[in-house]
């Protein structure tokens, strides 16, 4: 029988306190090679909500498993109905002050690399170079038969024009993408199939309950043993997908750094944990490494 995906954390054993100070992420960043894990918490600044935080989607939706994706052609029809309408929102979203403060990290040679389990592409379109889209992107679809990639810009238009007039207000928006919106609202929006093969279109993402590549995490994993430290930003560890290279650093005996507001499922493996908003905190760091930040509207 499968199990349903871990969704939530509660910690269970005595942590560390979260510090304010985050002088510790300015002497990492000094020592340079440094790999960046981020969550959706480095995006709630740029108005896509996390999953897990103050306020976190979670509190009000449960993401869209693979399973029900693949098993349930009315699961499909909400999931496509939603994420059309969310996609709307999302792809307007702009990368906030800790998205360019990583970029600016990266171009001043400090990062080894980038690995996000966002799905939003704003660390690319910050400047961040060679990002590992550890869940992938939700601006690119695949096909579940044929294999075929094609832009989520080509699949909005098809499903705009298969549903003309479907302009339901949402509820709101989340990290996957995903409007909040009743089976009411839904109706009967219509999901449209390959244009290569007629197969079942998904977006290229991995769905709570789907492993991610094989060969991705492995790249991750060495991306890992050549870094210096690890710095982790917006997540809160829950899903091993991200857990496992915090303690893969950690008994590589390499220091782990955590800037997140909230106790982390990480912290017992982390030499800190910085209790601030991700923005404040990093625009911080690159002032005391002396780096500029790119401005940009959040």
């Amino acid at each position: 029988m499968r199990m349903r995906p871990t969704l939530s954390w509660t910690p269970d054993e005595d942590l560390p306190p979260g510090t304010t100070d985050p002088e510790p992420v300015a002497d990492a960043l000094r020592a340079t090679g440094v790999l960046v894990l981020s969550g959706a918490g480095l995006s709630t600044e740029s108005g896509i909500p996390d999953y897990r935080g103050e306020g976190g989607s979670l509190s009000r939706h449960t993401p869209m498993t693979y399973q029900d994706f693949t098993g349930d052609a009315r699961a499909r029809r909400r999931y496509w109905a939603r994420s059309h309408l969310g996609w709307r929102t999302f792809g307007r979203a702009r990368p906030n002050a800790g998205h360019r403060a990583v970029a600016a990290f990266g171009r001043h040679g400090l990062l080894s690399g980038v690995i996000t389990q966002n799905v939003d592409g704003l660390h690319q379109a910050a400047g961040s170079k060679e990002v590992v889209e550890l869940h992938g992107s939700l601006d690119r679809v695949v096909c579940l038969s044929c294999g075929a990639f094609s832009p989520r810009r080509e699949l909005a238009r098809r499903l705009e024009e298969a549903n003309p007039g479907f302009e339901p207000v949402a509820a709101g928006i989340n990290p996957d993408g995903d409007a909040d919106l009743t089976d009411a609202q839904v109706g009967d929006f219509r999901v449209v199939p390959c244009s290569v093969c007629g197969g079942i279109l998904k977006p290229d993402v991995v769905f709570f309950g789907e492993a991610v590549p094989p060969a991705r995490v492995e790249h991750c994993r060495t991306l890992v043993r050549e870094a210096t430290a690890l710095l982790v930003l917006g997540s809160s560890l829950t899903v091993m997908s991200g857990l496992r290279f915090v303690r893969q650093a950690a008994q590589d005996g390499k220091p782990v750094l955590i800037v997140n507001r909230d106790a982390t499922r990480g912290d017992r493996h982390a030499l800190t944990r910085v209790a601030l908003p991700l923005g404040a905190a990093l625009t911080t760091v690159a002032d005391r490494l002396g780096l500029h930040v790119d401005g940009g509207a959040a």
